[in-house]
């Protein structure tokens, strides 16, 4: 589990292609890899993958096929900056909210609205997810633990402050970018519990 605060921004140093899953080498931040063990689990981007080994100077991480058809890690190539958080222990404060690293769906950045120190950014928002997501909600962007903006028909709005884009890559973005998007779980088990029941009340 992480807490969607993102506490690194790192360079993909390579990329190895398989046939049905590539290899990331990705620059260990200073201070990111203290105590870190073989298997541990970092979030990429918002994708939850286990470390190959200990991550003295490079993390290292296997992308499966699946992995690669749902999120933007797809995409990567040798140079490309990901957020990185380290999976939260039971004493961690969390100042975001819990995520589990399991992205649903990805989106694409419509609109980006540049202020003095902040930003405004539109992103798609995919039809049989729009029940989940409502103003003042929570939402995993990229690994990072963020308050909904408004909701339009087919896109919402969030509000990047400046230590989210000093601290991350959304900073980077341009207009038609790709972002991995993680729907608030507790969201979803009240919607679709809320569904059932108003389902059950009418088939009486």
């Amino acid at each position: 589990m992480f807490s969607g605060i993102v506490s690194h921004k790192a360079k993909i140093v390579n990329v190895k292609k398989y046939n049905d899953y590539i290899s990331l080498t990705i620059k260990s931040p200073a201070g990111f890899n203290a105590q870190l063990k073989k298997g541990a689990s970092i979030s990429v981007n918002g994708v939850c993958l286990t470390s190959k080994d200990s991550g003295k100077n490079n993390l290292k991480f296997d992308v499966i096929e699946e992995t690669l058809k749902k999120t933007n890690l797809n995409s990567v190539v040798k140079g490309d900056i990901v957020n990185l958080e380290r999976s939260i222990k039971a004493s961690t404060e969390i100042g975001g909210h819990l995520m589990s690293g399991h992205i649903h769906f990805t989106a694409k950045v419509k609109k980006i609205i540049e202020k003095d120190n902040t930003k405004d950014m539109n992103i798609s928002l995919p039809g049989r997810y729009s029940d989940y997501v409502m103003e003042k909600g929570y939402i995993g962007v990229n690994g990072c633990s963020l308050t909904i903006g408004s909701v339009l028909k087919n896109t919402f709005n969030i509000h990047l402050i400046p230590e989210t884009l000093k601290i991350t890559n959304l900073n980077n973005l341009n207009e038609g970018d790709e972002l991995n998007i993680e729907i608030d779980q507790t969201t979803i088990t009240i919607v679709n519990t809320v569904k059932k029941t108003l389902a059950a009340q009418k088939s009486r």
